[in-house]
């Protein structure tokens, strides 16, 4: 009975742990300002590790992430507002700093690719839609006439009066 309540312990510190969200920021990075260190939260959860790549430098813990996420409280101090921290940093690493990235003429297709591609798919599937009903009534019309011996069979073979070898 010790044994389950100890597991049954374990698996809910587990639970707890796993539930409680990562994140990477040392408590040497935070701002004594608690307004200014949730605005720099907030910006670093809109950029993009540039090792980690698929992670905000919220989350990461990569050194290069620690830079940046200094870079950003240092640009907050010194009293930038959030849209000159984000411009500061594009203009420093590019667009793909961004976790989402802005609509404009350099990712129009990144943009425009998934509802095209989704449009596209419906099409399709609409036209795949029209044509089997056609295709099969065409077919259906040349199929569906038996001749006189398949006839017969088929009655043979629903009324259950064939023989094993002659099911085949």
């Amino acid at each position: 009975m010790r044994s389950r309540h100890l597991a049954a312990g374990l698996l809910a510190a587990t639970l707890a742990l796993g539930a409680m969200p990562a994140r990477a920021v040392q408590p040497d990075e935070i701002m004594a300002d608690p307004a200014k260190e949730a605005r720099a939260r907030e910006l670093s959860k809109e950029l993009r590790c540039m090792v980690c790549q698929n992670q905000s430098i919220d989350d990461s813990e990569a050194p290069l992430a620690r830079d940046l996420r200094l870079l950003v409280r240092e640009r907050i101090a010194a009293g930038d507002s959030d849209r000159q921290v984000i411009d500061f940093l594009v203009a420093r690493y590019g667009e793909f700093v961004l976790l989402k990235p802005r609509l404009n003429e350099h990712t129009l297709l990144l943009w425009l690719t998934p509802p095209f591609a989704l449009l596209a798919g419906g099409f399709a599937l609409w036209r795949l839609g029209r044509r089997r009903p056609n295709a099969a009534n065409r077919e259906g019309d040349t199929a569906a006439a038996l001749t006189a011996d398949e006839e017969a069979r088929l009655n043979r073979l629903l009324a259950g009066d064939v023989a094993p070898e002659e099911r085949i």
